[in-house]
């Protein structure tokens, strides 16, 4: 099953946690704020199952909840 992913980029303080958890999902522009590697304008996309585990630890470690989930 897939899984939506949201990203807020007002919310990130450019830790760059979720990429280290997920280097194929976030990137980030050139003022370290989050955004999608392959959509760098979208708000959200869905996860493909081989890439959900490290999306859901780059939610978990993200500190001000700038990554959001839903199934």
């Amino acid at each position: 099953m897939s899984q939506r992913c949201k990203i807020i980029p007002e919310r990130c303080i450019a830790c760059g946690l979720c990429a280290v958890c997920a280097p194929d999902i976030f990137d980030y522009d050139e003022d370290g704020i989050v955004l999608f590697a392959q959509e760098p304008a979208a708000r959200q996309q869905f996860i493909i199952e081989d890439q959900q585990e490290k999306v859901l630890a780059a939610y978990k470690k993200c500190p001000t909840r700038a990554i959001l989930l839903e199934k």
